[in-house]
């Protein structure tokens, strides 16, 4: 499908005498989507992106969710038995409930970087819930995703901030990057943490995010001393 896309864009581009390449962002929606993700993010130099379709994906990979972009209470982990004081085994045991996307947006986002594009978490649906919306978000920012669609006005000021580096964040890459050096080699010892080629690579990728955003928005540009 992309290829057939792809093939005729160039034919528009040609007849309308467009010079700049006309774009393609793909939206993963099914298990043959799942299973073909690093094919589809390398099927085109068009490809821009991928996002997350978690409803039609949930509904075709027979999942259950309790709202569109959110998990399950019922998938969960439960702590060892742990006896009580008196030898009795039935002491209270926590649960905690589990990501149900967390397999999907890593693969996700693996198979856009390795293509060069980027990854996006989907649309959360229960826009009342703007604790569990912005958790959803920065799950997959941590993950490594650029962005996240926006059902309602709402959830771009939380997609906005999740995001969007912390001012904090953005001034620990610099420190970093300041103390090993624009090559990045060997390895320092910063607060009693070593530092590294890895750590540099990660600080770089902050503060070019950074910068992208500060040429954009003031207000950023301010916080992050750019």
């Amino acid at each position: 499908d992309i290829h057939y896309v792809d093939r005729l864009l160039a034919q528009l581009e040609a007849k309308a005498g467009i010079s700049r390449p006309i774009q393609v962002h793909a939206i993963l929606e099914t298990a043959r989507g799942m299973a073909s993700v690093e094919e589809i993010c390398g099927a085109s130099p068009r490809m821009q992106g991928i996002s997350l379709g978690p409803a039609d994906l949930a509904a075709n990979r027979r999942m259950k969710t309790t709202r569109v972009g959110g998990g399950h209470p019922g998938y969960l982990v439960r702590t060892d038995p742990v006896p009580t004081a008196d030898g009795e085994p039935d002491a209270p045991r926590q649960t905690f409930q589990q990501d149900l996307w967390h397999y999907t947006v890593a693969r996700m986002v693996d198979a856009c970087a390795m293509h060069g594009i980027y990854a996006y978490y989907g649309p959360f649906g229960d826009i009342k819930d703007v604790q569990a919306c912005e958790d959803q978000f920065r799950n997959a920012y941590l993950l490594g995703c650029v962005g996240a669609w926006s059902l309602h006005p709402v959830q771009i000021d939380i997609a906005k901030k999740v995001f969007s580096p912390e001012p904090a964040e953005v001034a620990w890459a610099k420190r970093v990057v300041q103390e090993m050096g624009e090559d990045g080699r060997g390895a320092v010892m910063i607060d009693g943490k070593m530092q590294d080629d890895a750590t540099f690579k990660q600080c770089k990728v902050v503060l070019q995010l950074a910068s992208q955003l500060a040429e954009r928005d003031p207000e950023l540009a301010a916080a992050y001393a750019l």
